[in-house]
């Protein structure tokens, strides 16, 4: 049961069109994918089972990014996240705010808080800064993306878990590879930042949101991502593998327990796993659409192109992420998709996984905040920017994706490095 090029142009396209149009991703997905198989000539019986089989391949990153809730939410519901922020802005003052914004949400999404969270999380503290230094929004936002998209690459959060679990590599090897093409990020987002100060609409006092002075301390709000990736390293360290399932919920608990907040733990975690639930209903989606795209002769095209061009083997790792981020608009499902369907391809050129997982996600970063995904909307919102303005910022964030993306493939690519 083949499909066709044709079918899963279908199936993207109509996915794209209907998320774009308002309808849920998950279900833009499922339509999509159950178009591209009829329109190949299978029957519907046979197009279900191919959907069906390839949202089954999701079932171990479903798993580990359901019991990531518990951590997430600790670190969102108790105020941890926030205070973590406000101490990085405090240390490096208000000459260097714009930096600090960077690295707050760098660490927020770094230690395990969802893109989408880290930046309504670090927002308020942004336009507070914005107002009293007269940058414009765009600057603010710009800084707070930014952090976002560079902590995405070294974080235990389910893009990650979505990214190695698609090329079966370890969590924390892929979280390692994630650091030097993040490093060379922030440095690019830290000077492209400068640039904006006074570009866009300014910050007024209506948009100011109050910020909530009821944290915890910055030692106890620190005690759960610490647990996390201390257990997550010691694979690396001593060989004692500690899974993310098992890792994240326990840094969530021990944290909940310093910051003394024991008897919200339930609420806490179901908050998180709400959270998360968006993330499962994604990935259900990603998964029946992967099902159609890896069954049918499309990867065979594209990697057709890349051979006749003459294009190194591994350049398909990244101009995988690129294409499948573009198409969900999302780096979980953009990496996902693209090394479930292009995962065996690129490793017969001699790609080892995690080289490849790093190449793929990486690539997913050039487009995974288009408007036809939720972290567009989202980021803008959270400091009150409207469609237009927010549209501006998509050039600096593909500059972003495209410098991280050379960095990885210099890396993983070119030298070969592998952990």
């Amino acid at each position: 049961m083949e499909i066709t090029t044709l079918g899963a142009f279908i199936a993207l396209g109509v996915a794209i069109f209907l998320i774009i149009k308002g309808i849920p991703a998950v279900y833009g997905m499922i339509i999509g994918a159950l178009l591209g198989g009829i329109t190949s000539g299978l029957n519907i019986f046979e197009t279900v089972n191919i959907m069906i089989n390839g949202a089954s391949g999701m079932s171990s990153a479903l798993l580990r990014i359901i019991t990531a809730g518990v951590l997430a939410g600790v670190l969102m519901e108790s105020g941890a996240a926030g205070k973590i922020a406000e101490t990085i802005v405090k240390i490096l003052g208000d000459k260097k705010s714009l930096v600090a914004l960077t690295i707050s949400t760098f660490i927020l999404t770094g230690i395990g808080v969802f893109g989408d969270v880290a930046a309504l999380t670090v927002a308020p503290i942004g336009l507070q800064i914005g107002k009293k230094t007269n940058f414009s929004k765009l600057c603010i936002l710009f800084a707070i993306i930014g952090g976002v998209k560079a902590g995405n690459l070294v974080s235990p959060n389910p893009n990650t878990i979505a990214a190695a679990e698609a090329l079966h590599v370890p969590l924390t090897s892929l979280m390692l590879a994630g650091y030097l093409p993040a490093i060379f990020g922030i440095i690019s987002i830290c000077l492209l930042t400068i640039t904006l100060k006074t570009k866009g609409s300014k910050i007024e006092n209506e948009d100011l949101i109050e910020i909530d002075g009821d944290m915890p301390t910055i030692f106890s709000s620190l005690i759960g991502p610490f647990i996390t990736i201390f257990l997550l390293i010691l694979r690396p360290l001593f060989n004692i593998n500690i899974d993310p399932l098992v890792a994240l919920p326990v840094g969530g608990i021990v944290g909940c327990i310093f910051m003394k907040k024991t008897k919200n733990l339930l609420k806490f975690s179901i908050n998180g796993l709400n959270k998360m639930s968006g993330v499962v209903l994604l990935l259900i989606g990603t998964g029946t659409l992967a099902g159609i795209i890896s069954n049918s002769t499309l990867k065979d095209l594209i990697i057709a192109i890349v051979d006749n061009i003459g294009l190194p083997g591994y350049l398909l790792a990244p101009i995988a992420g690129i294409t499948m981020g573009a198409a969900t608009a999302s780096a979980t499902a953009g990496a996902s998709v693209g090394g479930n369907v292009f995962g065996p391809a690129i490793l017969s050129f001699g790609v080892q996984p995690l080289q490849a997982a790093a190449m793929i996600y990486a690539g997913t970063l050039w487009f995974d905040s288009l408007p036809h995904g939720s972290f567009f909307h989202v980021s803008g919102g959270a400091v009150s920017m409207k469609l237009p303005e927010r549209m501006k910022l998509l050039p600096y964030e593909l500059c972003i994706g495209i410098i991280m993306t050379i960095v990885a493939t210099f890396c993983y690519g070119i030298l070969g490095i592998n952990f």
